[in-house]
């Protein structure tokens, strides 16, 4: 008997080793699509403003680390924090960090680390600001933007995220479904981006008098493909992470399809954004064709585990049809987005929590209705107060002489390329 349970016990910590590390593994694969959102949003502005973009990804990535540390993850999940990260020593560690016994109490209800938890859920933050960043770009003041990167990633965010993902009335009461984040990270990040658009306003020479749209090209696009293939490698830490486990085999097959399918979503939106712009423009559209296997990630977020490969295609397909018309329009409607943000995270989100209903039978139209409603409302209307704040205080717009020179020079004091400035 005492042979039988110390095997289950090493079993059990096996287990729970190999869960971990995937977890930890897979947060990593998601951290890395920081350089992915940073390496893609550099390539679709302007050369005159690639530094101040830099300093922004690589600022509030750091920022979201560490205000999700202090207040967001306990706001988020208020039972598994505890204040854990303003303890030192032990406190760092739950009961069931530290024995393979206090993981069988647990009757398997704890199968990782509390710490790789925390570290998988502080790079999605990150990742839900990364979208702000684009949005916002080569007009916005830097330190203006910082400062709503602390509101989101400790305040804004994770509210929304416990009515998800913590327990809160979403699911409990409501059964909305999403499962890694079509919604709480995709749309929630989107919902902050169009309500600093809005306020901020169109770059200089964007719109015309007459109402025309006129183009305002990116400095450097192998720059935004290379962005854009980090983007979905890391997606499959994002969607395969949030299976949480991989240690037995019906969990292993799990992750195994949701990475099938997360790929098949990516190839069928590039493929069908590539097509609508062939069809649309007269020409193969490669950022379209970009934002297109983006829109496909997005889109198959909320639930990559329901659907067979077929139709994770198909889900994809229609979020890059959906985010090329979403383009058009918005610049239609003169709201000014330089990388394409708001749609492919924002309408292709939406698009992304409604298809969880053509393969998931526990999910119904009215909670998943109340699911975007709810994030897109709170996000958005407080955000826009975050934002008029800044405004009215210090300011968020940089100077019409400091847009027209770059604000690389006016907000970090250098160029991204200083080799390709003409000599005086």
């Amino acid at each position: 008997m005492e042979e039988t349970t110390q095997i289950a016990a090493q079993v059990t910590e096996l287990a729970y080793a190999l869960d971990t590390f995937y977890f930890l593994v897979m947060g990593a694969f998601v951290m890395w699509m920081a350089a992915g959102f940073t390496m893609l949003e550099s390539g679709l502005v302007r050369a005159k403003n690639t530094a101040e973009i830099l300093t922004k990804n690589v600022g509030l990535y750091s920022i979201a680390c560490i205000m999700f540390m202090l207040a967001g993850y306990t706001i988020m999940y208020p039972s598994d924090a505890s204040n854990l990260f303003l303890q030192f020593g032990d406190g760092w560690l739950s009961a069931d960090d530290n024995s393979a016994e206090a993981v069988l109490a647990s009757g398997g209800e704890t199968y990782y680390s509390n710490l790789s938890d925390f570290f998988f859920q502080v790079v999605f933050v990150a990742t839900a600001m990364s979208i702000v960043s684009g949005a916002v770009a080569e007009r916005m003041k830097l330190w203006s933007f910082f400062a709503f990167a602390v509101v989101l990633t400790a305040f804004i965010y994770p509210i929304q995220g416990f009515w998800n993902w913590g327990g809160g009335f979403l699911t409990e009461s409501f059964g909305y479904f999403d499962f890694a984040g079509s919604g709480t990270v995709h749309l929630c990040g989107a919902a902050a981006a169009l309500a600093g658009v809005l306020v901020l306003g169109p770059r200089k020479g964007k719109y015309g008098p007459a109402g025309q749209v006129n183009a305002i090209p990116g400095a450097n696009l192998p720059l935004a493909a290379l962005g854009t293939l980090i983007l979905w490698l890391g997606w499959f830490g994002f969607n395969g992470g949030s299976e949480l486990k991989v240690s037995d085999v019906g969990e292993a097959n799990a992750v195994a399809l949701v990475f099938v399918n997360t790929n098949m979503a990516a190839a069928g939106g590039l493929v069908f954004a590539l097509l609508l712009s062939r069809f649309w423009f007269g020409k193969a559209d490669l950022t379209m064709a970009l934002n297109g296997a983006l829109a496909g990630l997005v889109a198959i977020t909320a639930d990559p585990l329901s659907p067979t490969p077929v139709l994770a295609t198909v889900i994809g397909a229609i979020g890059g049809l959906i985010v090329v018309a979403s383009i058009v329009s918005l610049d239609k409607l003169k709201i000014d987005d330089p990388v394409g943000a708001i749609s492919v995270h924002g309408v292709v989100g939406i698009w992304g929590v409604l298809a969880v209903l053509l393969s998931n039978g526990e999910a119904g139209f009215v909670g998943q209705f109340v699911g975007i409603l709810s994030i897109f409302a709170w996000t958005f209307g407080v955000s826009l107060i975050v934002w008029f704040a800044l405004k009215a205080t210090v300011g968020i717009r940089v100077s019409e002489e400091e847009e027209y020179e770059g604000v690389d020079i006016g907000e970090c004091g250098l160029e991204a390329y200083p080799e390709f400035t003409s000599a005086e």
